[in-house]
C-alpha cells in the first residue's frame, strides 16, 4: 500500500493519466502514448500508473479505466497500476468487482481500485450512464455502494442477503484469492471523512481543487481510525505538474490545458488546443482571470522550478504521495515531463 521515495524525491512519485487527446492527433496515439508512459514510469521508479474515468470529453479518452489498466498490465511487469478512479455511482458494483477481480488476475499484486463518487462528466451525460431516476440519488448512496463493491470482492455477504449466492468471478470463491486494495477519491470533505472512518487511503484532487486540499486532508487524519489495512493515514495528493528544458516552453504547453479547461468549464469541450492556438486565443479579462488562477495551480517550468515547487507542496500538504497529471497537446511534451521530473530527482534509470 505503501510507496517507496526514489532518488532524492520527498516522497513517492506517481502518474496520473488522462490519456488526452490534441488537435491533430487520435485516441489511438493517446493509448499509446499511455503505453510508453507506463513503461517509463517503470523504469524510473515511479510509484503506480492511474487512469481517470472521463466521459463525452473529446480531449480525453479515459472513459474506460479497466481497459485501459488491462492493456497497460500487458505491457508493464511491476508497476502498480490503478483507478483514479472507477465514479462508483455509474457502475453496478458487482460490475466493478468483476473487472478489478479480473485485472488483479491480470497482474497479481499490482492493482489498485480507487473510487470517487462524482459522474465524471455533466449531468446530462451521467443520466445517460446511470440511466433515469439514478441522478440525483447516485452521490448519495455512494457508503451503501461502497458497502456492497468490498462484500463482492470479499466474497462474504451474510446468509440470507439477497446476494449470498451471488459472486463476482474472478475472486475468492474460486479459491484464496488477494483482492485489489481500495482507494477513495476525493475533491471535497465527504470522501476525507469516509476514507478516515474506514481505514482505507485517500486520494485527493488537489490539481483541479487546490484551494480544499489542506482542510481535506486534516479531516482525513483526524478521522482516521486503523483498520486491517492500514494502521496510519495514507494520502496521495494529484499534481498538475510539466517540466520542459526551459520556462517558455513549459509555459506555452500548460496553456493548451488551460485553454482546454476554460472551454470544458463554458460547455464547449474539445482537443486539446496547440500551443499555438492557445497562445492566440483572444481571452477576455474573464477568461483570462480564469487562466491565470488555472495556471497558478500547475507546477510548471524547468526541472529545477517543478522539483522546488513539488518539494514546497509535499512539505506544506503532509501527503505521502504526489501523484503527478501532465496535460499538454502532445503526448511527447507529457513523456518528457515524467523524463525530466525523474531526471532531477536522480530517479533510477531501470526499475528497482
Amino acid at each position: 500500500m505503501r510507496g517507496t521515495a526514489r532518488g532524492t524525491a520527498p516522497v513517492p512519485l506517481s502518474v496520473l493519466d488522462l490519456v488526452t487527446v490534441g488537435v491533430g492527433s487520435t485516441a489511438h496515439a493517446s493509448l499509446r502514448t499511455s503505453v510508453a508512459l507506463a513503461r517509463l514510469a517503470e523504469s524510473r521508479g515511479f510509484e503506480r500508473h492511474w487512469v481517470a474515468e472521463h466521459h463525452s470529453m473529446p480531449g480525453v479518452a479515459s472513459s474506460s479505466p479497466a481497459v485501459i489498466l488491462a492493456h497497460l498490465a500487458a505491457h508493464t511487469s511491476r508497476i502498480r497500476l490503478g483507478s483514479g478512479g472507477v465514479m462508483l455511482p455509474n457502475h453496478a458494483p458487482l460490475a466493478v468487482a468483476e473487472q478489478f477481480g479480473t485485472l488483479e488476475a491480470l497482474a497479481p499484486g499490482r492493482v489498485d481500485l480507487g473510487l470517487g463518487r462524482a459522474p465524471g462528466t455533466d449531468g446530462r451525460t451521467a443520466l445517460a450512464l446511470r440511466g433515469p431516476g439514478r441522478l440525483d440519488e447516485a452521490a448519495e448512496e455512494f457508503p451503501r455502494q461502497l458497502a456492497e463493491l468490498t462484500r463482492f470482492l470479499d466474497d462474504d455477504f451474510p446468509d440470507g442477503h439477497p446476494y449470498a449466492r451471488v459472486h463476482a468471478v474472478p475472486g475468492p470463491v474460486q479459491g484464496p484469492a488477494a483482492r485489489p486494495p481500495l482507494w477513495l477519491l476525493g475533491s471535497s470533505g465527504f470522501s476525507a471523512r469516509l476514507a478516515g472512518q474506514l481505514g482505507l487511503p485517500f486520494a485527493y484532487a488537489h490539481h483541479f481543487s487546490a484551494a480544499g486540499t489542506v482542510p481535506a486532508l486534516e479531516l482525513y487524519r483526524d478521522s482516521f481510525r486503523p483498520s486491517a489495512v492500514l494502521d496510519e493515514p495514507y494520502a496521495v495528493i494529484g499534481v498538475a505538474a510539466l517540466a520542459a528544458e526551459d520556462a517558455a516552453t513549459a509555459r506555452a504547453q500548460v496553456l493548451t490545458g488551460a485553454l482546454s479547461m476554460l472551454r470544458l468549464r463554458s460547455g464547449r469541450p474539445g482537443l486539446v488546443p496547440t500551443p499555438e492556438e492557445a497562445a492566440a486565443y483572444p481571452y477576455t479579462p474573464l477568461e483570462r482571470e480564469f487562466v491565470d488562477g488555472w495556471l497558478a495551480t500547475i507546477v510548471h517550468g524547468t526541472p529545477d522550478e517543478v522539483r522546488s515547487g513539488l518539494d514546497d507542496l509535499a512539505k506544506r500538504t503532509g501527503a505521502d504521495e504526489l501523484m503527478l497529471t501532465t496535460n499538454a497537446h502532445s503526448g511527447a511534451a507529457r513523456l518528457r515531463s515524467y523524463e525530466l521530473v525523474a531526471d532531477a530527482y536522480g530517479m533510477p534509470t531501470a526499475a528497482l
